[in-house]
């Protein structure tokens, strides 16, 4: 899946998903190469796991990954829709702050 967004593109390769778990591949150009990312087990065990906002993902997934800028973890925010469309936020605050959002939908490679 991925999406242009101005001179920013990203990519999200889903491994494996399922109702408590998610492992993908995400990768930022300018930001972040091909990364693994997996969903925090204990966020899906907690009330985080029906997190919702705008839009009525049909589930959310957390997960945390190294940023080789040097200004330490970000967030991710994977959301999955119904119609095969799929929100990825990568948030992080401190000296270095991103906040990031692309919507990526399904591409045929």
């Amino acid at each position: 899946m991925g999406i242009t967004t101005g001179a920013c593109l990203a990519a999200l390769a889903i491994e494996l998903v399922d109702s408590h778990h998610l492992s993908a591949r995400l990768t930022i150009t300018g930001l972040l190469p091909e990364t693994a990312i997996t969903s925090l087990e204990t966020a899906e065990a907690d009330v985080l796991s029906d997190i919702t906002f705008g839009g009525s993902p049909l589930k959310v997934y957390l997960a945390f990954t190294a940023v080789p800028d040097g200004g330490g973890e970000a967030l991710v925010v994977v959301a999955l829709y119904d119609d095969r469309r799929v929100e990825v936020r990568v948030l992080r605050g401190g000296t270095s702050p991103l906040y990031s959002i692309f919507a990526l939908s399904e591409s045929a490679t």
